[in-house]
């Protein structure tokens, strides 16, 4: 929207803003409905014991999201001037693939749900990250516009395991969920902050593509943390 309408545009980006706020206020009256009716449907099922604690399979948990968030935050941060480097293009091109990538955001979320519900959270998540290894290669190795393709499958492959991470780690630490969702959102945006000074260094000694290359292999030790887990034990019902 500033790339081509300047700041003065900058007010139509209220509108997604506008279009959040009725999305969270609809969601918030479900949940206030469901939070009413949990009760009554535990009292009469005895109610549900939480599991215990599963702290090895959060620690690998915790490790894969720290490898997304480098990988997201360094595509975030140098995208747009590796485009342009790549293909020669302008600002505009730049821009256009930092958008491509955020795009991701409102899709992956949703089609890791309804993935999720059909496959299961630990394969979609698997798959994901597997996804992600190839398309951040391609990102990095393939020249011209073609380049944008892979910035969507990267997209994609960073978006659609965003929520599940979230539900797996308060499966996995059920007795202390307020933990496990400040840490997999923390981890999310901050260890990935930590890390885009140490690209953008290695970019300026070296080269942008330098730079990014090592973020095609962080998908991949994501993925071994993944592939040992297993589904998180469901909360068990007391029938006394």
């Amino acid at each position: 929207v500033v790339a081509t309408g300047g700041l003065r545009a900058s007010p139509l980006l209220v509108l997604p803003a506008l279009a959040g706020a009725v999305l969270c206020v609809a969601a918030l009256r479900d949940l206030k409905v469901r939070d009413v009716a949990a009760p009554e449907t535990a009292t009469r099922r005895g109610g549900p014991v939480a599991a215990e604690d599963d702290w090895p399979s959060f620690l690998k948990l915790s490790g894969a999201v720290v490898c997304r968030s480098i990988v997201f935050t360094g595509l975030s941060t140098f995208i747009a001037l590796y485009v342009r480097e790549r293909t020669g293009a302008g600002e505009v091109a730049g821009t256009a693939a930092l958008f491509v990538l955020y795009v991701g955001g409102a899709v992956g979320t949703v089609a890791g749900g309804r993935l999720a519900a059909r496959h299961g959270r630990l394969p979609v998540v698997r798959w994901s990250y597997a996804l992600t290894v190839l398309a951040v290669a391609g990102v990095v190795l393939v020249p011209g516009p073609a380049l944008y393709v892979f910035v969507a499958l990267t997209s994609a492959g960073l978006y659609v395991p965003f929520s599940l991470h979230i539900t797996l780690g308060q499966d996995y630490l059920p007795r202390r969920m307020g933990t496990a969702s400040g840490v997999t959102l923390g981890l999310t945006v901050s260890i990935g902050g930590l890390a885009s000074p140490v690209l953008g260094a290695v970019a300026d000694a070296a080269s942008l593509r330098t730079a990014l290359a090592p973020l095609i292999v962080l998908p991949a030790l994501g993925w071994l943390l993944l592939r040992t887990l297993r589904e998180p034990d469901p909360a068990v019902g007391n029938s006394a």
